[in-house]
């Protein structure tokens, strides 16, 4: 498969749905009132599910449970919020199955938590606004898969493709550009323009494999989606190999690795709590 015929699969998505709709023009406002986003969400009882279900995990350590969207929200913090909604709303959007990454849909959502909270643990203690500019490209980056799958699936290829990334799980953009002409992160970036989401959000996805070729203002940006999503990969999540070269990219970029590898070992015993 060409890129242009993975290009027009992405012209003829379906506009978003009324709530995602919603949500973006929310973000748009000045006015981060919790009770206006709640209103939102709660006419799609499958993306309240979806967050007190995230809220609830151990991705998060929250004390208690987590029984009400307004509580969610409220410990979640508006901007995460957002991201679980949009990135909930966006998966139902694009269904299909990623069964070509040997794994499930779900797991598409497991993945966008685990980015969230690492550029959260790590880039918090640097740069508060920064963090909060990628708390949702993070959520959302590997909305792509869902149409790179389904472009897999559709030529046969999905076990050769699977058992390909398994063992080169650290270069899955080379594999997905190889089979199908793009990478997730310009399939995704394709998406959102399509949907008219923030350009900020469309080009820091879509320079997040080649950092370097970002415009200088989303350059950091770019730089840390892309260690965030080699240490939150699909096929095997904080694997040490992965750990260890996302390391080598942060001094590469000119980061503190202090803050760096205690996000990570943070994340390492909220996941062992899963």
């Amino acid at each position: 498969m060409t890129y242009i015929e993975l290009l027009k699969r992405v012209d003829t998505l379906a506009p978003l749905p009324k709530t995602l709709l919603q949500i973006e023009e929310f973000k748009k406002t000045d006015n981060f009132e919790s009770t206006d986003l709640s209103k939102i969400i709660e006419q799609d009882p499958l993306m309240v599910s979806t967050i007190l279900k995230t809220a609830n995990s151990a991705m998060f350590g929250f004390v208690s449970k987590v029984d009400t969207l307004s509580r969610a929200i409220s410990l979640l913090g508006v901007n995460f919020t957002i991201s679980i909604a949009l990135g909930s709303g966006i998966k139902q959007a694009l269904e299909s199955d990623l069964n070509a990454y040997g794994t499930t849909s779900d797991a598409f959502l497991r993945i966008a938590n685990m980015q969230s909270n690492l550029i959260s643990l790590w880039i918090g203690k640097i740069d508060v606004n920064l963090k909060n500019d990628l708390i949702l490209p993070a959520f959302l980056q590997e909305s792509g898969k869902f149409l790179i799958n389904n472009a897999i699936v559709d030529e046969n290829k999905t076990e050769e493709f699977s058992q390909k990334i398994s063992t080169h799980f650290n270069g899955i953009s080379n594999i997905e550009k190889e089979y199908v002409g793009m990478t997730t992160a310009e399939v995704t970036s394709a998406i959102f323009k399509h949907w008219n989401l923030t350009q900020t959000i469309i080009h820091s996805i879509k320079f997040s494999d080649e950092p370097a070729k970002a415009l200088p203002q989303i350059q950091k940006h770019a730089q840390i989606l892309y260690i965030s999503k080699l240490v939150c990969n699909i096929v095997k999540p904080f694997d040490e190999s992965s750990i260890t070269f996302a390391k080598q990219k942060v001094v590469e970029y000119g980061f503190d690795l202090k803050p760096f590898e205690a996000a990570i070992n943070k994340m390492q015993e909220r996941l062992l709590d899963e």
